[in-house]
């Protein structure tokens, strides 16, 4: 429950951040804001993903003395960061978006967590 609180939470702290940011002060770096929140939204998803196939392996490995961790789980894991850091460069290249702009925007995932957890604490899950 709380992986899908920070999940759309992340997008609606950076959309709304965004579309504040555009329509008072600057029209790009409000689009660098939105982008860099769904960067970070698409980033966690794949975080999930990934941290859901790496515990289906241990545990199907659980006896096993040496498990083995899946090479695609490391190829995801890096892939994730460099597609991020590709889409990047490449608005901030060909659209002229502010590039702190859009690492701002990334910073939606960390405010998302930090609402989703003091949400936790005033109304914990049984």
């Amino acid at each position: 429950m709380t992986e899908r609180r920070i999940s759309w939470l992340t997008l609606l702290i950076g959309l709304l951040a965004g579309l504040l940011v555009a329509l008072l002060r600057d029209r790009l770096w409000g689009a660098g804001l939105g982008i860099g929140a769904a960067l970070g939204w698409l980033n966690f998803r794949w975080l999930r993903r990934g941290l859901d196939a790496l515990v289906l392996a241990s545990t199907a490995q659980a006896e096993k003395e040496k498990p083995m961790v899946p090479i695609a789980s490391y190829f995801g894991m890096l892939f994730r960061y460099g597609l991020i850091a590709l889409a990047v460069y490449v608005i901030f290249e060909y659209l002229r978006v502010p590039l702190v702009s859009m690492v701002v925007g990334l910073c939606a995932l960390g405010a998302a967590t930090v609402v989703a957890s003091v949400y936790e604490i005033f109304d914990p899950a049984d």
